[in-house]
């Protein structure tokens, strides 16, 4: 499927463990290929119902999911919450099967997600039941109430620093400098993450400013952080592919072994430069 044309739009499937996750770890390879017009949906596969001081897990769920639709509204892709509990996620046969379906009926040619090996348990759990579902989506008797697919699609793993067992091998180095206001409009309609939950997290709440312009410059500075960081533990990676170590928005991609191999110019039509 990925090798049938490296041409043209392509569908992309994004499976994060929450609302927010997607824009995080992957907001400018989804910016990029909503400009390009390809079809993007985004899966939270947990509700979210964990991630506030404040808000009783019940109501957050509902204002999750309106934070995520709006996301995706900005970009123009499709943004979808499950029902699985935040925080509470494992890797079950629920969810692998939950996961094969959403392959099989949605017909990724990318997939993205996290790794196994990540600071949340929630994201530990939808990296293995991705990783486990990879070839699963190719056998008939596994799930036969969806036609299984003839080829799996390429599956990626979103940026992350983590060294341990080992560090994410940079197969894909992309500079989204220039769609960095996008990402940061898209985040910033996840209110009670950016705004709230987060900085209190972080014991900066009270550094958050209350006007919608100033918020977005603080948010802003917020990726900027995260920009930094990325740029430092892959400086090695920049250099080697000519990517401006000490200025580029970086978002970098582990290409799962467990999946379809791409070829040179299909990896170039799944991650474009530009």
């Amino acid at each position: 499927m990925p090798d049938r044309a490296a041409v043209g739009p392509c569908r992309v499937l994004v499976l994060g463990a929450h609302p927010d996750d997607a824009e995080i770890f992957a907001g400018g390879l989804i910016v990029r290929h909503c400009r390009r017009g390809s079809d993007v949906k985004i899966v939270s596969v947990t509700d979210g119902r964990s991630g506030h001081h404040e808000i009783p897990p019940a109501e957050l769920v509902a204002v999750r999911r309106r934070e995520a639709k709006a996301s995706g509204r900005r970009v123009g892709a499709d943004y979808v919450t499950w029902d699985f509990h935040d925080g509470a996620l494992e890797p079950t046969l629920a969810v692998r099967e939950a996961i094969i379906r959403e392959i099989r009926t949605y017909k990724p040619n990318l997939v993205l997600t996290h790794r196994p090996c990540d600071y949340h348990p929630d994201h530990r759990a939808v990296g293995t039941a991705v990783q486990d579902a990879s070839y699963l989506v190719t056998v008939p008797h596994i799930c036969p109430d969806v036609p299984a697919l003839r080829q799996d699609p390429v599956v990626a793993s979103m940026t992350d620093l983590f060294t341990r067992p080992n560090r994410l091998r940079a197969d894909v180095v992309l500079d989204v400098t220039a769609e960095a206001d996008l990402i940061l409009q898209m985040a910033a309609e996840h209110q009670s993450q950016f705004f709230e939950w987060l900085p209190y997290h972080e014991g900066r709440l009270a550094e958050v400013p209350q006007h919608p312009r100033e918020r977005l410059e603080w948010l802003a500075r917020w990726f900027a952080s995260i920009y930094a960081g990325r740029r430092e533990h892959f400086r090695d990676d920049c250099v080697a592919r000519g990517v401006d170590a000490d200025a580029a928005k970086l978002e970098v991609y582990e290409l799962s072994e467990y999946a379809s191999q791409p070829s040179t110019e299909t990896v170039g039509w799944l991650f474009p430069s530009e």
